[in-house]
């Protein structure tokens, strides 16, 4: 009855997950609390999955990212990289990025490559923006620490009484899948959209908002009479007047005091409103946003303005920055601006203030597009942090010194040179993560104690009656691959280990193939892009839409599954 019970209140949460309304942090530790107080759960086990050693290893690599990401070296060399034809770039722009995702965090490789590949001029960045995530994805499954879901894994080894992994066990079948899926990526680059500038469409990617003063001299004349038909690369959408909106606008449509006039249309022909007297671009003058910095940003998984709207949170007050335009994809949001709930991934264009800089919000929130607020490492500290990860890197792979030790003679190496500060620290502390991971490997081990894992594997058991083991192996990857498209990654690996883990011991086999099934199946995230972090993070900058990700997406985790499960019982045995 308990392990129903299990089952039923993981049923819960994924569906909780899938809704998308609360954070995955909260509801696994929501859930991880319930499984104490009901006695599911012993106090021991609850805070040792906190005081996990891979967890600890995780946390320093990602302070240690903080200091990396700032490195000039990856901006610099992949500028080089993008000349050339388009395919020949995209291969040897995907093949450099795998290799850097293989030993630095993801998300700071993207997030350092995102606004280079944005601003270059050699190829339409949506040729090259949704590679670069899938990039970072396959460069990742090749080591221990190229992506948290790794050490998950192998937080979860430990705590089955495995030995933990090596630094490149991953690699024997990590660096076939990044090989193959590189290549599938560059043999389909014609299926990638080809947003260029000179695209209508894409020129009206953002919408600006500007409201009309008492003073101004447009009241009482019509849209026509004003010429604000008559905008270069900007078309007037809509119109807000007393909480109704009007749209499409007629020409004829008399401008009023306090009317709030929509348009779309290009970033830098935002000067066109300069030339209207008592307009307003969402509370800012419109000479004075002329004369400030636009930068475009793209809002965080860690950001605390998601599903809240600009008004709520204060935003101009909160980052001493003003909303000019927001982008979702490819989608023009329509509506009134300080009204729209935001979404992890949307592209924000800011009109930021001079004090935007020293806010030490900033890259909690956002992904900034093109640039940092904080200072880049001069060639010679970017020369000693690379260095020193590298010695970090080298020494635990050949076992001299544990990856722990390692990298936290690295940290106190960075706080003490001054590159990498406490207060930088405690505002980028990944509490989100640590409280997702360690719940989840509370779950696990109730999953695991409750007998709930040993009935879904029986179920496996009887769904590929007649196909032995090989068809349970499967069966774990495709349930593995379906969880990661559903929720997160780091979830996907902590749910369906345990149920792995039950299925080897069903078949009698070595429990290492299923291991391996789902540390390589949770990072095989390729259709959707609101399952990944990385996908998020281009998915505004691109222009993509939902389908362009399922089109380019699909023939790569074809791919990427197919080396899976053709290579992991050749390196990983199933008999003892």
């Amino acid at each position: 009855m308990t392990a129903w019970l299990v089952l039923a209140s993981i049923g819960l949460l994924l569906a909780l997950l899938v809704h998308g309304r609360i954070p995955p942090a909260p509801l696994f530790a929501g859930l991880a609390t319930c499984y104490y107080f009901s006695g599911l759960l012993d106090q021991k086990t609850w805070l040792a999955s906190y005081t996990n050693p891979a967890l600890a290893t995780l946390v320093m690599l990602l302070l240690v990212s903080l200091v990396i990401e700032r490195s000039p070296l990856l901006e610099r060399l992949s500028d080089r990289l993008l000349q050339g034809s388009t395919r020949g770039a995209l291969l040897r722009f995907t093949s450099v990025t795998t290799l850097f995702s293989a030993f630095l965090n993801n998300t700071a490789v993207v997030g350092a490559l995102l606004g280079v590949v944005t601003k270059q001029r050699h190829h339409p960045a949506s040729l090259l923006l949704l590679p670069l995530s899938f990039a970072a994805v396959v460069g990742g499954v090749t080591t221990l620490v190229g992506t948290s879901t790794n050490l998950v894994v192998s937080s979860l080894m430990v705590n089955a009484g495995m030995p933990a992994l090596g630094m490149f066990d991953p690699s024997w079948v990590g660096v076939p899948i990044a090989i193959v899926c590189v290549l599938v990526l560059a043999l389909c680059v014609g299926l990638l959209p080809r947003n260029d500038a000179g695209d209508r469409e894409l020129q009206q990617a953002y919408f600006l908002e500007a409201r009309v003063e008492p003073a101004s001299s447009l009241i009482g004349a019509s849209i026509e009479q004003n010429r604000l038909r008559s905008l270069e690369g900007l078309f007037l959408l809509e119109l807000m007047r007393d909480g109704r909106l009007i749209s499409p606008v007629a020409p004829t449509e008399v401008i009023e005091a306090g009317d709030v006039l929509i348009f779309t249309g290009e970033v830098d022909k935002v000067a066109a409103l300069q030339r209207f007297d008592g307009l307003q671009v969402f509370g800012v003058e419109a000479d004075s946003l002329l004369r400030s910095n636009l930068l475009e940003v793209v809002i965080s998984s860690q950001s605390e303005l998601a599903n809240k709207t600009l008004r709520e949170v204060d935003f101009r007050t909160m980052f001493d920055a003003g909303v000019v335009g927001i982008r979702r994809g490819d989608k023009r949001l329509t509506g009134q601006l300080g009204r729209v709930p935001l979404h992890v991934g949307d592209s924000l264009l800011l009109a930021v203030g001079p004090d935007f800089a020293n806010h030490r919000n900033i890259d909690r929130n956002f992904h900034l597009v093109g640039g940092t607020v904080r200072p880049r490492l001069t060639p010679l500290q970017g020369r000693l942090t690379l260095g020193g990860f590298a010695a970090v890197i080298a020494l635990s792979g050949f076992d001299v010194l544990p990856l722990f030790s390692g990298l936290l003679l690295l940290l106190a190496a960075l706080v003490m040179s001054g590159l990498l500060t406490l207060g930088e620290m405690r505002r980028r502390f990944p509490f989100d993560l640590v409280l997702t991971i360690g719940s989840s490997l509370a779950i696990a081990s109730v999953l695991e104690g409750s007998g709930a894992a040993e009935l879904m594997a029986g179920a496996l058991r009887s769904l590929y009656d007649g196909h032995g083991v090989i068809g349970a192996f499967v069966g774990i990857y495709l349930m593995t691959v379906l969880l990661t498209e559903l929720v997160t990654n780091n979830a996907a690996a902590a749910l369906a280990f345990p149920i792995a883990l039950s299925t080897a011991r069903v078949f009698g086999a070595d429990p290492m193939p299923f291991v391996m099934a789902v540390l390589y199946g949770a990072s095989a995230g390729f259709l959707i892009p609101f399952g990944y972090q990385t996908h998020l993070m281009v998915y505004s900058p691109g222009r993509y839409r939902m389908m362009d990700f399922v089109r380019v997406g699909l023939p790569v985790s074809l791919a990427y599954g197919a080396t899976v499960l053709l290579l992991v019982p050749v390196f990983f045995p199933f008999a003892r």
